[in-house]
């Protein structure tokens, strides 16, 4: 099987306007789209599109059939073309998703999802990255996909290839609220080096040409096994659980340095593209929006 885990030192490091530092140890599993009826087959802890230990749902990731805030495109505010009794699937939706924005795609092509599994059920990610490849193995294309903790989603297309042919940098305007520390009109400029060996990813984030925020995720690949995940349910315990924990547990140490807080509602017609928005923002609509720069390229 192509698919596995990774095992990551996840960094985050604040430079403006006071710096804040920390690191923690998380796994991600890598999952080839083609696979998922094998790795639920195959797999005691870990099902696919039901309950277990570890699970992974279709459904949590690229809702194209759902409404989307602030659509750019006539794709978007028809729901890429699907109706609403469509059910497709994940694979189906990225390369239906690639297609409207003019990458060169087939049913051929390989996915890679990258994502943190449900654990007991829980769900929280707060990145999934999608590697897409040609039947030969050639990167076509990759969509990041960030949800911030009002479970709103947001994906960013990545087609320039600038590291050769095994990664991506792109940089994006966000229009997006992450954090109540970061305004939402800033950039994110996305470095991936897809590897069958190791997971790399740099996000910052630059206002203007100030960087202000650094996050990186690499680590080490292993073989998804049922051993690997039972030894992960103690070595990280309770894992989603965690990961947004630590989240508001920063968010109240740069409180307490008196960090600029920006609120939800601020800009809420500059939050555009997004998935499943949080009522603060959902009957804000600008209908003069300009095409986002993440699909520009």
């Amino acid at each position: 099987m192509r698919s596995k885990i990774y095992e990551c030192n996840v960094m985050h490091a604040r430079f403006f306007p006071k710096a804040h530092r920390f690191v923690y140890r998380l796994f991600m599993m890598s999952v080839d789209l083609d696979e998922l009826a094998e790795i639920d087959n195959r797999h005691r802890l870990l099902s696919i599109d039901r309950g277990n230990l570890f699970s992974l749902r279709q459904r949590d990731f690229l809702p194209l059939t759902e409404p989307i805030h602030n659509p750019a495109t006539s794709a978007q505010s028809n729901h890429y073309g699907y109706l609403e009794e469509d059910r497709p699937s994940l694979k189906d939706r990225v390369i239906r998703y690639l297609t409207v924005y003019d990458v060169a795609v087939d049913d051929s092509a390989r996915v890679e999802l990258v994502t943190l599994p449900r654990m007991f059920g829980y769900r929280f990610n707060p990145v999934s990255f999608y590697y897409i490849r040609d039947s030969a193995g050639n990167l076509i294309a990759a969509i990041v996909e960030v949800t911030n903790t009002f479970h709103e989603m947001k994906p960013f297309l990545l087609t320039k290839v600038m590291l050769g042919p095994d990664g991506f940098e792109h940089r994006v305007n966000k229009n997006f609220y992450v954090s109540p520390f970061s305004d939402v009109n800033i950039d994110f400029n996305f470095r991936l080096r897809p590897s069958s060996d190791r997971l790399a990813v740099q996000i910052d984030d630059y206002e203007g040409e100030r960087r202000n925020l650094a996050t990186s995720i690499s680590g080490p690949a292993r073989p998804l096994t049922d051993g690997a995940l039972a030894w992960f349910v103690f070595k990280y315990q309770l894992l989603t659980l965690r990961v947004i924990f630590l989240i508001h547990w920063h968010a109240l140490r740069l409180w307490m340095k008196r960090v600029t807080w920006f609120g939800k509602k601020e800009r809420a017609a500059e939050q555009t593209e997004l998935y499943r928005p949080h009522p603060s923002i959902r009957d804000v609509q600008d209908p003069a929006t300009p095409l986002s720069k993440a699909h520009q390229s």
